[in-house]
């Protein structure tokens, strides 16, 4: 049986990912924190930590789905909120009052960091001591975790990531629709590794396609609506779009009117938000025909500048759309959308 690759000498593992980034013309720090996130994925999806989790987000979209070829540094993982509230939550995952989703907000916020404190982090821990890895975890912040690995790369050889993967939990929804998906490193595509040494693979439960589809497509419309950027590499969410309604799935998924429903319903529940006008932004109408994914004036602005960012910082593939092409898109996406719509 081949040796495991995170286990071997600093000296084996950076020829190594020196060898792949020439054979796969991508850089070596992205290949070893790819590394490490399909090492985490296979920790979490191979044991007891799996039960309830949905792995989703742009991460899932380039490593489950092939959509994307954006780097992403996080691993965004939806806790069950049945799970966590077993006494509470009903099968829809929905609560049925104000009152109740309050409770249940203050109840998430109690058992989510504890959950991960005394579950999660000592099992990810435990898996490091058990393969003999240098790594640390990090509970960075009530619903976050990083995961510290030691490069094997010399700082030269190293761009703008850190050695560093991020997990980011929510415990608001049920993570459905979703199912499990193969998924493997970067690097397993090069033979001469991928006989050498094994590879960490994992097969995580995903979220489906119309699920993230309608997710980033309601975070767009919130952000149309309000005309303002709540934080940096937003514009991804654009990106991501674009590059699902370029998919073989991109019509389906537009037209999942179930699950652009289940989203309309959730978020009008645990995401409510008001537009610019101090008006409460309607996610019913959103995905009934009043989808709005192109901004304007200074929104618009912001958002190209925010791209650009994205862009000079690498996160964004060589040969990425411009900007203007991406909108573009959207505004096609915006328009199938809103004519997919039921009639009022």
């Amino acid at each position: 049986m081949a040796d495991s690759f995170l286990g071997q000498p600093v000296h084996t593992r950076r020829e190594a990912l020196l060898y792949a980034s020439e054979q796969l013309g991508r850089l070596p720090d992205l290949l070893e924190k790819d590394l490490w996130v399909e090492w985490a994925l296979e920790v979490i999806y191979s044991g007891p930590l799996a039960g309830g989790l949905t792995f989703k987000g742009g991460t899932s979209l380039s490593k489950a789905y092939q959509i994307i070829d954006r780097f992403s540094e996080d691993l965004d993982l939806t806790c069950d909120i049945r799970r966590m509230l077993p006494e509470h939550a009903a099968e829809s995952g929905l609560p049925s009052s104000a009152a109740q989703e309050k409770k249940w907000r203050g109840l998430i916020d109690v058992r989510l960091p504890d959950w991960i404190a005394n579950t999660f982090v000592p099992g990810v821990s435990a898996a490091l001591v058990a393969q003999g890895l240098a790594a640390r975890l990090n509970h960075a912040a009530p619903d976050q975790v990083e995961l510290h690995y030691p490069s094997a790369l010399d700082t030269a050889e190293r761009s703008y990531v850190r050695p560093t993967v991020l997990f980011e939990f929510g415990a608001r929804a049920t993570g459905e629709p979703h199912g499990p998906m193969p998924v493997s490193s970067d690097i397993a595509s090069v033979s001469a590794l991928s006989d050498a040494f094994e590879l960490p693979h994992a097969t995580p439960v995903v979220m489906g396609l119309s699920r993230t589809f309608w997710e980033k497509a309601t975070a767009a419309h919130v952000y149309c609506m309000q005309q303002r950027l709540r934080a940096e590499r937003f514009a991804r969410h654009w990106y991501d779009l674009a590059a699902m309604f370029g998919s073989v799935n991109g019509t389906s998924m537009i037209r999942d009117r179930n699950v652009a429903d289940m989203v309309a319903a959730h978020k009008s529940w645990f995401f409510k938000h008001n537009d610019a006008g101090g008006n409460r932004i309607d996610y019913w109408q959103a995905v009934r025909g009043a989808l709005v994914l192109v901004p304007q004036g200074a929104a618009l602005g912001a958002l190209h500048d925010d791209y650009l960012r994205m862009l000079d910082a690498g996160l964004l593939p060589e040969g990425a759309p411009a900007f203007d092409q991406v909108l573009s898109t959207c505004a096609l996406i915006e328009a199938a959308a809103n004519g997919a719509a039921p009639s009022p």
